[in-house]
């Protein structure tokens, strides 16, 4: 009886189940197929009736990019070129001059050369602006310039460049470069190692392995992880990483889509390096995706104690896929969970406020998760840490500064007035901050803040009205104001902006590793890092151990 009822209801309703999803299926795709033929036609007959001659290249980049915008920031077009760019973030691998660089307009501004690699053998230095490119002049160059300075190995490169307004030229020879997914690790005192996690690429989890191992060896009982300023990278490597400290077959994370072969829950494999030694992680704001995975998980999991300033809040997972003519979407297939449940993705794309900004759920909103000991951990704004240091929050005016370059070009200036300094730790006296001011007010620099962008939009919007001239005395009353309110806020936030200058110029002088031997001692988080590892009521009232 059982089984004639199951043959005559359950088989019918399975048939009508996947009738509804092929039915499903055909309206999606015949939406799709509809769409398709729409734009073809449009962008055929565009082209062939426009009055003017048109680019096909560029409208459709154009239109790609629009279509992609209106989803989410992660989710976009690569070109042939771009898609080199991404598997050398990925494989942290290539062939070229070595250095870190940036385009501003027709600008092509070298940011930092990195140690013993050709760029820093052929005397470049951050701040030089690359003006040519062997025939090629960057003004005219609208593609990625970084290409130029690509190339097979022993290639020789003719460089013209711009150093404090003087043109000079040098010629490069490239050669195999190699970015560290650690680029330091070392001992912060006997028993305490420090590893610096700077991008998850495909050999981050071997590095990370390789330095953990060897600070063991040296001593190492305790272990600080610094993974600020670390945008992610792989999420395997992310699994990988979280192994060396976790056992084999633990839940790191786990991937929701509508789509069921994106749905997957990534467990560790491999018996790890270290259960029991107490770890530290630190992060900030800039510290995002596979940095959240790794300490989101270890804090879910009460593993380590999670150090910093709220995290970057990205939950989301891309995945390549092949285009036609050697070009790629990378596009953003699900949401990733860490092992408590939450997913810790900040901004909602899907849904956006009338200025087409996605939406960002209030903190009393968060809900809360249990960790594997009981812990409170909260959802939908970054991993908030276990000790939260505010002091390492920066200001809104200190952001200006870094964001527009100020500090950079500020200095880029005293360097070349300090060419000697060497390995001694500059030291920024109240002397050198008068001149950084000064150097703000004779550059004319634009803080950008939102206060001063309103302002302007303001002045913008009178003016197109025609009623700027009845403002005018107003408008400026209002500048005058907010210049002296930047000059305060400069003066209150003195001390943060003193230390980034000096990070920036240690880094000139001592390159990066500089930076990182001047954390073992003088960073704040650090200090923490250690004062909680070093107290072991402390540390395990945290965790509840």
């Amino acid at each position: 009886m059982i089984t004639s009822f199951k043959k005559r209801y359950i088989i019918p309703v399975i048939a009508a189940a996947f009738l509804y999803v092929g039915a499903s299926f055909k309206e999606d795709f015949f939406e799709v197929a509809k769409q398709i033929e729409i734009f073809t036609t449009l962008f055929k007959e565009l082209n062939k009736n426009y009055v003017d001659e048109t680019n096909p290249g560029e409208l459709m980049d154009k239109a790609i990019k629009g279509m992609l915008a209106s989803l989410d920031p992660y989710t976009v077009f690569f070109n042939e070129q771009d898609v080199v760019k991404f598997k050398i973030n990925n494989t942290g691998e290539y062939t070229g001059i070595g250095v870190l660089i940036t385009r501003k307009e027709d600008r092509l501004i070298i940011k930092e050369p990195y140690k013993n690699f050709p760029a820093d053998k052929a005397g470049l230095k951050a701040g030089d602006e690359i003006i040519q490119i062997g025939d090629v002049l960057i003004a005219d160059f609208k593609d990625d310039a970084s290409q130029l300075l690509k190339g097979a190995k022993n290639t020789k490169i003719d460089i013209k460049y711009i150093r404090q307004g003087k043109t000079n030229t040098t010629q490069i020879v490239l050669d195999e470069v190699e970015i560290k997914s650690v680029p330091f690790f070392g001992k912060i005192d006997d028993k305490t190692g420090y590893i610096v996690l700077a991008h998850f690429n495909k050999k981050a989890g071997l590095e990370t392995k390789n330095a953990l191992e060897q600070l063991k060896k040296e001593g190492a009982e305790r272990i600080v992880l610094d993974l600020r300023n670390n945008p992610g990278g792989l999420l395997n490597e992310a699994v990988t990483i979280c192994n060396l400290f976790v056992p084999k077959n633990e839940i790191i994370v786990t991937t929701k889509s509508k789509i069921d072969k994106h749905n997957n829950v990534y467990k560790t494999t491999k018996e790890p390096v270290d259960t029991e030694i107490p770890l530290a992680i630190i992060v900030n704001g800039r510290s995002a995706s596979a940095s959240e995975i790794v300490s989101g998980a270890l804090q879910d999991l009460d593993r380590a104690v999670i150090i910093g300033s709220r995290s970057f809040g990205k939950g989301l997972v891309q995945r390549p896929v092949d285009l036609t003519y050697g070009t790629q979407l990378k596009v953003t297939i699900s949401r990733y969970y860490t092992p408590s449940g939450r997913c810790i993705q900040a901004l909602d794309y899907a849904r956006k406020d009338k200025n087409g900004i996605a939406t960002k759920r209030d903190e009393k909103n968060y809900t809360a998760f249990k960790t594997k000991k009981g812990r409170t951990v909260y959802d939908g704004g970054g991993i908030q840490p276990d000790i939260v240091l505010e002091e390492t929050k920066l200001s809104a005016i200190t952001e200006a500064l870094e964001k527009n370059d100020a500090i950079f070009n500020f200095a880029t200036q005293y360097y070349f007035k300090n060419p000697n300094l060497g390995n001694t730790i500059p030291n920024i006296s109240e002397s050198d901050y008068q001149d950084f001011k000064q150097f703000l007010k004779s550059s004319k620099f634009a803080f950008d803040t939102q206060t001063e962008l309103a302002l302007k939009n303001t002045l913008a919007a009178a003016k197109k009205e025609k009623i700027d001239e009845a403002i005018t005395l107003e408008y400026q009353q209002l500048v005058t104001a907010l210049q002296k309110s930047e000059n305060a806020l400069l003066d209150k936030n003195q001390k943060e902006i003193k230390n980034l200058i000096q990070e920036e110029l240690i880094k000139r002088y001592q390159y990066q590793e500089g930076v990182y031997q001047f954390y073992l001692k003088n960073n704040l988080e650090i200090k923490r890092a250690v004062q909680v590892l070093n107290s072991p009521i402390e540390y395990k009232t945290i965790l509840k151990m």
